[in-house]
């Protein structure tokens, strides 16, 4: 999976010892919406080789979500809104969990051991943190600011993938809007989904949105900005005729629903989750 390159509407960021952690789509900052995908890439870098992992299991989902960053590129592009990626594997560290999370280094996924994170110590967990972890937060931060700066309380929208099979179990949804508290974006963007009699459409499924210090409760709950994370199934967006399919499907409604003007105010809901620490 190509990452986005740097150069006309894109730039790269925090290009640490030659790895940059993320990559950004600069579109329109008074758009409106903000796309992040927090699992785009399988990538590590290369000090830390494939984490002692055979190449076969970086194709899996433990290490990214497959046809988030195709999808999270194309409705950036189609819209003019700014984006926001990440550019290491979650094996590595994941940007979608809070720095205290035990879950944030995972040492066993889905049963895969990950024999280079059996023996990470603080130092190893605080320093990647500081090279991967923080500069994506960082640039999300500064995304928004930028669009503030222009004008627009802006809507964050969250690309994920899930798998079609867990624990042995089939999934029956094509799509899940995860979220917490706020209704403004995912309530709305459930019933459009949930018109279309060919769709299932999980509300809070196949996951609940209600996480503690993720990246929504992070950048959108703790803000008061309106947020929503979609799922999408990775059989259905596994190839590039995929993703285009299911961006030409979001795209007109995520549109319609940027004109809400409820979803560019700040509004403070709380969370299911836990408290709400203040900025």
């Amino acid at each position: 999976m190509d990452m986005v390159s740097a150069g006309a509407g894109s730039e790269a960021a925090g290009d640490e010892e030659h790895f940059a952690p993320l990559v950004t789509i600069a579109g329109d900052p008074a758009h409106g919406l903000i796309f992040l995908c927090d699992h785009a890439e399988n990538c590590l870098p290369p000090e830390y080789g494939t984490l002692g992992l055979p190449s076969t299991e970086l194709q899996r989902h433990i290490a990214y979500d497959p046809g988030a960053a195709e999808v999270t590129r194309g409705l950036a592009e189609r819209l003019g809104a700014p984006a926001v990626l990440s550019t290491f594997s979650r094996l590595l560290i994941d940007p979608n969990r809070g720095d205290d999370d035990p879950t944030l280094i995972m040492r066993l996924s889905d049963g895969a051991m990950i024999p280079g994170n059996r023996h990470v110590d603080g130092a190893e967990r605080e320093r990647r943190i500081t090279r991967f972890h923080a500069p994506y937060h960082a640039e999300i931060e500064r995304t928004i600011e930028r669009s503030v700066k222009a004008g627009a309380i802006p809507a964050l929208v969250s690309i994920h993938s899930f798998t079609p099979v867990w624990r042995g179990r089939g999934r029956p949804w094509q799509i899940g809007i995860l979220w917490d508290a706020d209704p403004r974006l995912a309530r709305p963007l459930v019933e459009k989904l949930a018109a279309d009699p060919n769709l299932v459409v999980g509300d809070n499924e196949p996951y609940s949105g209600a996480l503690i210090r993720d990246s929504m409760f992070r950048h959108g709950t703790r803000r008061g900005l309106a947020h929503g994370l979609i799922e999408l199934r990775q059989d259905l967006i596994g190839d590039a005729a995929g993703a285009a399919a299911w961006v030409d499907r979001l795209a007109p409604m995520l549109a319609e629903l940027n004109t809400l003007p409820e979803l560019h105010e700040v509004r403070h809901y709380g969370s299911r989750a836990g408290p709400v620490d203040p900025m």
